[in-house]
Order: structure tokens, then sequence, then C-alpha cells
């Protein structure tokens, strides 16, 4: 008896002597199975994939020439779903997921449930803390979770997340349904504010931050330009036509007096300040579980609309960022170590030149005059149906049929859909009309199609899409858009660095939506209830070796 015992406790102790070598061999290694402290998903409003190029002989070392000499490029990133707008990209990064499935199928849209026009993340049941207005907003429009949803549900709710922007949709949906905190900027209350929702009074640390002057502490009365005008070779020079002035300046010139702090290259360095307040306020990656921040950075997407992204304005920008971020990574580096943190940036999506711009330039494109445009096809269908009521509304791309006025006149929905899509597609600046119900028949190219299926969601999307063709924007020919399929729009950057990334890069075509399950593998969590993208695994497989 006692020979068998000892030759238990001999066959323990070797097992326990093989599990602790195999143990230290993996710790020899550099094993990547240790969860990184924090993860901070960042995203650039309209930035371009090209961006990350054009302008890299005057980037400096530290911040995206480190981001592309340090870590892994998914270079052919491509957005899964259309319109191609702001809310819908910061869904999509966060959960896996299209509108078709997340329901956030613009950045507004008419919600029959409601019966009037909504804003994506409006919630009428939650009040503003920390302004009187601009707070009425929380998650709930969204129908499935986040990664960080499910970072906290696999740690029983001990993984912090909370969620910056300068913009109230960019803050609150890629933080998720249980985020510790969202925080997104007031510009009449010059403050970070945040909703009932997530707490009933801002924490001490944002209420310090918010009593700073940081318009006059960080553009000192003006925004020129970084380096001398002249030197701004990449883009086109000051004073276009096609460029939009700030409120009170009569040119669109350097320098700018009067822009709103969120409007310029600041509201960046502002973001990022508020980021890193909030890591010291929460303490994010100083607890046994790995953290999220998720940071969204608005004013590039606020610059590219009003001048274009040939704009001298834009490249400044791009070069302040760059500085930014360079900043941005030593802080990062310092607080958790160069191994400590996964961080990765992408875009939610990307803009096209201003039609202006291409007119000059004679590349095709044009602005629709979207009022004269309905009076066209709202004349045609009252000369056809006795009303034009039979339209609800018009917005986001979008046509919404009025059903009760439809079922008064016994008319079929379908029918009338297709007929009132032909109208549209007669139209100038269009290059397809086509109803909800003929979207998956229409003779429209595989990939293009199945972008506005996946932007379809059936119970709030309109009932007939209509698609601009390339170049082409509403309004007028001066300022820059987006919301379309094309590449312009469509093309984002993706590049991880940080705890168990190896550098390198791929060609292979990667999906905005492959982001989420991406993170959650390295994670080691499930991935999103609406997932629908796939692990990216040129990164994965050599995380876990």
């Amino acid at each position: 008896m006692k020979r068998i015992t000892s030759l238990k406790i001999h066959v323990a102790a070797c097992v326990l002597m093989a599990m602790t070598a195999c143990e230290n061999k993996r710790a020899a290694s550099g094993s990547n199975y240790s969860r990184p402290k924090i993860v901070i998903g960042m995203m650039v409003d309209q930035m371009r994939w090209d961006y990350l190029y054009k302008y890299g002989e005057r980037y400096g070392e530290d911040g995206f020439k480190r981001l592309i000499r340090e870590g892994f490029s998914c270079e052919n990133t491509l957005i899964s779903h259309a319109p191609t707008v702001t809310a819908i990209g910061h869904s999509s990064v966060y959960t896996g997921s299209v509108p078709a499935i997340t329901g956030i199928v613009g950045n507004g849209w008419y919600d029959r449930a409601w019966g009037r026009s909504i804003e994506n993340v409006e919630d009428t049941t939650v009040t503003a803390v920390g302004s009187k207005s601009n707070g009425n907003r929380s998650p709930r429009n969204l129908l499935t979770t986040t990664v960080g949803d499910e970072l906290r549900i696999a740690t029983n709710y001990q993984s912090k997340v909370v969620g910056v922007s300068i913009k109230d949709r960019a803050a609150i949906l890629p933080a998720g349904h249980t985020a510790n905190g969202a925080f997104w900027y007031d510009e009449d209350a010059n403050s970070f504010i945040t909703s009932t929702y997530y707490m009933n009074a801002l924490p001490d640390w944002a209420t310090k931050f918010n009593a700073v002057n940081w318009k006059d502490s960080l553009m000192h009365g003006s925004w020129n330009t970084l380096y001398p005008l002249e030197s701004y070779i990449l883009s086109d020079k000051d004073d276009k036509s096609y460029e939009n002035v700030f409120s009170g300046e009569d040119k669109p010139v350097f320098p700018h007096t009067k822009p709103s702090l969120s409007n310029t290259p600041f509201g960046n360095t502002l973001t990022l300040e508020f980021a890193k307040a909030a890591i010291e306020g929460y303490k994010l990656g100083d607890g046994p579980h790995t953290d999220m921040l998720t940071v969204s950075l608005s004013s590039p997407d606020k610059i590219g609309h009003r001048f274009g992204p040939n704009s001298i304005e834009v490249e400044d920008n791009y070069l302040r960022l760059d500085k930014d971020l360079g900043e941005f990574f030593k802080y990062l580096d310092s607080r958790f170590g160069k191994d400590g943190y996964i961080f990765f940036i992408t875009a939610d999506h990307g803009v096209g030149h201003a039609p202006g711009y291409l007119q000059e330039h004679n590349i095709p494109g044009d602005a629709i005059n979207e009022d004269a445009m309905k009076e066209r096809v709202y004349a045609a269908v009252k000369a056809k149906y006795g009303t034009a009521d039979i339209i609800q509304t018009f917005t986001n791309g979008q046509v919404y049929l009025n059903y009760e006025v439809l079922s008064k006149k016994g008319l079929d929905k379908k029918t009338v859909a297709s007929y009132i899509a032909g109208l549209f597609s007669q139209e100038r600046g269009l290059a397809y009309a086509v109803s909800q119900d003929d979207l998956a028949t229409a003779p429209i190219p595989e990939r293009i199609k199945k972008m506005y299926i996946n932007g379809c969601n059936t119970k709030r999307s309109g009932d007939i899409f209509l698609l601009r063709a390339a170049g082409w924007k509403a309004g007028s020919v001066k300022g820059a858009s987006h919301s379309e399929w094309y590449p312009y729009d469509a093309h984002i950057p993706l590049v991880w660095m940080g705890h168990g990334i190896k550098h390198g890069k791929t060609n292979r075509t990667v999906g905005m939506v492959d982001i989420a399950p991406t993170l959650a593998a390295l994670l080691q969590i499930q991935m999103p209830s609406g997932n629908i993208g796939e692990v990216i695994t040129e990164i994965s497989n050599e995380y876990m070796k």
C-alpha cells in the first residue's frame, strides 16, 4: 500500500514538474497567452486609408510611422455595409456586425414606432449629466452586444469599459450597453458630458478636467499651419472656391480665428487629453482583468467636410495628429509598458473629394439639388396616385413610404416602391435607385448589392435606396461628403500594435466587421452577439504562438 502511495506521489510530482517546465518554456519563449492590461481602440472619423502614407515624408518617427514600423497593418480593409456613415461605422467596428442586425441604419432615420425621425443614440428616458442639453443619449437603439460588453460579461463585470469622443454616437456605440461610462463633448458648455444612463453626476476627475479653459490653452487664439504654408505641396492652394468657410470668416484661409475647438486639429488633442484623464480617473489597466478604452477623434470629420480631402486644412490636421499620437503612445508606454496594451486604429468611413475639386481637374463629379429632385418626383407621384403623401419622408439617402396612405388607397407597397424607384433612377447624379423589396434581385454588381443588403434593416430602413454616382454629393460643389460604397468612402486603415502583435501586413481583403471577432479571439472571450465577421488569422495565429 505504501509502494502504491509512493508511486502516486511520484507520478503527481512528475506531472507537476512537466507542467511547470511547460509554463517556464512558454514564459521563456515570450508566449502571449497572457492578456494585456488594457485595449485601446481608436477610430479617426473620416480617415481614408491613404492618409497613412500620403503625408508620410512629413510624419515623425513616433506616430503613424511607429504604427507601421512596429504594428500589423491590414492594408485592404473595407467597410461591409452602405451607407458609410459615422454611427454605422462605429457600431460595426465593435459589434462585428451590420445595420441589418444591429439596427443602427444611419446617423438618423425615420422610426415608424416613434412616428418621427430620430437620432441614432436618442433616448427620451435619460437626461444630460454635466450639461442642460444634448444628453438624452444612450446605446439602447443598438440591438446587439459589443466586444466591450462581452469583455465585461466574461469577467463578471470586473473589467472596465469606457468610451470617449467629441461626438455622442462615437463615444456611446463603441462602449456598448454595459460600459462604466461614455463621455462626449458639449460645445456650448465647453465640457465633456454624459447621461443618466451611465451615472447621475460627473466623476470628480471629469469635473476637474472641464474646469480648464482648453480652447485658450490649446489654440492660443487661432489655428495656423504647423509648418510654413508654402511647404504644404501635397495639398491644393489655400483659398479654393470649393472650400466652405467658418462662420464669421470671409475666406477659407489660414490663420483661422473663428472656429470652435472641435472644428480644428486641437479637438484631437483635447480628446486624447480627456482619454488620459479617463485612464487615470477609472484606473484603467490597474486591475487583474483587461480593461478597454474606446477613443474616437471627431475633428478630422468636421475639417474634411468643410474643406475637402485635398485641402491644406486636412493635411495640417494629420501632421498635428501624428504628433498627438506620438505623445499618446509615449504616455501608454510609460503607464502600461510597451507590451502592456493592445492598440488598434481604424476609421468609421472615408470621404470623397469636393465636386468642385473634381470639376477643376476634369474628373467626373457634381452636386445633386435634392430639393429640385424631390419636387420632380413628388409631382409625378401626385399625378399618378392623386397625392404625394404616399411618400412619408426622405432621409439618409432613403425614401420612406406612408403605409397608412397606401392602405387607405388600396395600393400595393411593392408596386408603388418600384415605380418611385424608377422615377428616381432617371435623375442625374444617381447611379441606381432600388426598392428594399428588389435589393436582392437588382441588376447591381454583387459586392455593391451585398453592402446595401447588409445596410438594410427591414424595420428601420427606408423603402427605397438611392445610390449616387461616383464623385457626386448632395448640396453644393463645395465641401466633401461620404455615405456611398465607393473605395474613397469604404477603404479604411486598420493597424494593430502592442501586446503580442507581430510586425507585418496583409493585402488580403479584410472587413470592418472582422475587427471585433479578432479582438475577441486575442482576449479569449466570446464574440459579440450579432457578429458576422471572421477572425483575422494573420494576427491571431501569431499572437497565440
